[in-house]
């Protein structure tokens, strides 16, 4: 089996000029989707199930992933052995694919079909997130609306209001969580059901920045980021942008507060390693997480400095443990060893990716207005 180089840290710098040029106000890159920096409340948010449809394009994309011309890997290195099986298909035939078996050497083993537009017409798009009944959600931040969208179908309003909703992620029960820019909060509902509960609201007696991104460790332990994306300075009460953790007894507890701007946020599939993206610093940090949850650390992991639209924003990870890193003109997929594969190009600048479908072997990427899927060799961690 192909090995790939670990133990090293590789750092891409290009030319710098692709800054934020962030004000107040979130989209990860500087602008503020609900153009109003949203309401401060402290209340638990409802929300109705709709019907709505929004436009849908079925449009696929000429693929468009292209490798790091200053990877330092070896073209004769970077073939990897895969397997064939037999899938079903989303129309209820058999399709026989293939799936890594080694860990990915460049983009040509990753990428494994082409750009595909599944739904169009929206203000900001955030959060995707693949439910385990077979569809997407994601957030429409300034619609103040969580979209539902399945193979077939258009997208739809599925929650709305959402508390100006960014990332999303399901707990241990199933629940979905939201870190919420309007609600100031870390909420959590049964899908489905239109009242929600806060997780967390405020720390030390302060009212929480905007909660962004939401990663979920398998005891139960709820990470996430709190950028002032989505207030105004005047209504900041803490005086940092954090790292918090939820322990599995509700307890709430700071693990950062040095961030410029902290946004996506990811763990690694052995759990030991929790990433997070600095917008305003362009590079991601890693921590080190302890058997009881807590993380420690915090250096820098790579620097993505990029002259192309976006900075480092939302992030997933796949079972190998490349993290894939929306900004920098797409996505950015780096090996753990903190070596930069390449970019899976995408035309709107990106704010966020999770791994979807049934067999977890797709990107979905927000972008915007808009939301995409790359089908791929390799499935989400």
């Amino acid at each position: 089996m192909m090995k790939r180089a670990s133990g090293w840290m590789f750092s891409l710098a290009l030319a710098c000029g692709g800054g934020s040029g962030e004000t107040t106000t979130d989209t990860g890159t500087g602008t503020d989707p609900t153009g109003t920096g949203t309401d401060a409340t402290s209340t638990d948010a409802t929300g109705t199930t709709v019907g709505t449809d929004t436009t849908e394009a079925s449009t696929s994309i000429a693929p468009t992933s292209t490798s790091d011309p200053t990877s330092t890997t070896d073209a004769t290195t970077t073939s990897t052995t895969t397997d064939a099986s037999t899938e079903p298909a989303t129309d209820g035939t058999t399709t026989t694919t293939t799936g890594a078996v080694d860990p990915p050497m460049s983009l040509d083993d990753i990428v494994d079909g082409e750009l595909e537009l599944i739904s169009d017409g929206h203000q900001f798009t955030e959060g995707p997130i693949w439910s385990p009944e077979g569809f997407l959600l994601f957030s429409d931040i300034p619609a103040n609306t969580i979209f539902r969208w399945a193979e077939g179908e258009q997208a739809a309003p599925f929650i709305n209001p959402s508390g100006n909703s960014n990332g999303l992620a399901f707990d241990l029960e199933g629940r979905l969580l939201a870190a919420e820019h309007g609600g100031r909060r870390l909420s959590r509902r049964v899908v489905g059901e239109a009242n929600a509960e806060t997780v967390a609201g405020e720390f030390e007696g302060n009212s929480l920045n905007s909660p962004n991104d939401i990663a979920v460790r398998s005891d139960g332990t709820i990470y996430f980021t709190d950028p002032p994306y989505g207030i105004q300075p005047n209504q900041q009460e803490l005086d940092f942008q954090g790292v918090f953790r939820v322990d599995p007894q509700g307890q709430l507890s700071l693990i950062a507060d040095d961030f410029d701007r902290p946004n996506g946020i990811a763990l690694s599939p052995d759990e030991t390693r929790l990433y997070v993206a600095d917008t305003n610093g362009e590079h991601v940090r890693v921590f080190e997480v302890q058997p009881d949850g807590q993380a420690m650390g915090g250096e820098v992991f790579i620097d993505l400095q990029s002259d192309l639209p976006g900075n480092p924003d939302g992030m997933a990870v796949d079972s190998f443990g490349d993290l894939f890193v929306s900004g920098g003109g797409g996505v950015r997929v780096v090996t753990p060893a903190g070596q930069l594969l390449g970019t899976i190009e995408v035309p709107e600048q990106v704010t966020n990716c999770k791994f979807g479908d049934p067999d977890g072997k797709a990107l979905f990427i927000t972008a915007q207005a808009r939301v995409y899927r790359i089908r791929l060799k390799v499935a989400g961690a």
